[in-house]
């Protein structure tokens, strides 16, 4: 059994695959044993093939290449990917991050040490040198109806300062998905990732149900990395309208009917008069007009 296994999820975007293997090969220390599991989220032009030619070519051969025949998203990705691995903790890594010190040695230090620790990611910056934050609140109704700032000022010791340079270990309500270290057995014990959520919030909605085991997320400041952010993902108003699909289905999970509903037509007011000033917000007024429902999601759309 190993120490740690990284998943990867490569969709259409090769480059940031390869420059991150090769960073994690780089920074990490012959003190763990680890292993690098890829998905391929059934990328076009021959990715997959170019992965495993790749993976030929590494010193490192604890490395295995998964081709998925459809795009199961990052949940479903990330699910597949763990089936083929065997270690104490996973790390759920981002393939357009590259590390900038030994985060997975940091990162597994931190938790072997805390056992209270239920969920860890260590300190993102954008490639200019910003700190990009770890930490945020879960999506709520409250969160919502307040925002940050307000409920940062009503009370800092819950809703703490997301954007201060953190030297010491420091608690949250979740940790950013784009480098989050959860051990094995607390992963299943939860049930792993909702494979109803395609893209986005997926990790407040794991961190969620870890917190009901008393499992806490946390940012581990001393592991350091770079996050292109954006970079595997590109925007477009489908990856906009996925984003309210999804933040609608952890609301109604989470919180029940009637904040569904409320923040609905909440939505539905605010993207009614974005439509009138910017047509493309068109397409996401129709789409919460019928309900933002799963079945509008882009993981139907997948062959």
């Amino acid at each position: 059994m190993k120490d740690i296994a990284v998943i990867l999820i490569n969709y259409n975007s090769i480059d940031y695959t390869i420059n991150c293997v090769k960073s994690i090969q780089k920074k990490t220390c012959s003190g763990i044993s680890f292993e690098i599991i890829i998905v391929d989220n059934d990328s076009k032009n021959n990715e997959f093939e170019r992965l495993v030619e790749f993976s030929k070519n590494l010193d490192f051969k604890d490395i295995v290449i998964i081709k998925s025949n459809i795009n199961l998203g990052f949940g479903g990705g990330n699910l597949l990917g763990v089936q083929h691995s065997n270690a104490t903790y996973y790390a759920f890594v981002n393939n357009d991050s590259i590390f900038k010190n030994d985060c997975l040695f940091l990162l597994k230090k931190a938790m072997d040490n805390n056992p209270e620790y239920g969920i860890c990611g260590p300190k993102a910056y954008k490639e200019d040198g910003t700190i990009l934050p770890t930490l945020d609140y879960f999506a709520s109704p409250i969160k919502e109806l307040f925002g940050r700032s307000l409920l940062h000022r009503i009370n800092p010791k819950k809703y703490i300062d997301r954007t201060k340079d953190y030297v010491d270990h420091q608690v949250g309500q979740f940790v950013s998905g784009s480098f989050m270290m959860v051990r094995a057995i607390d992963f299943w014990k939860v049930g792993g990732f909702d494979t109803n959520i395609f893209l986005y919030y997926e990790e407040t909605d794991l961190c969620k149900r870890l917190l009901e085991l008393g499992k806490k997320a946390y940012l581990i400041p001393e592991a350091e990395f770079i996050h292109y952010h954006g970079a595997s993902t590109p925007k477009s108003i489908l990856i906009k309208t996925e984003l309210k699909i999804s933040f609608l289905y952890v609301i109604r999970k989470h919180y029940g009917y009637f904040w569904h509903v409320f923040l609905l037509n909440k939505l539905r007011l605010q993207f009614l008069v974005k439509s009138i000033f910017k047509f493309k917000y068109w397409y996401i007024f129709k789409i919460l007009i019928k309900g933002a429902h799963i079945s509008d999601s882009l993981k139907q759309r997948q062959e």
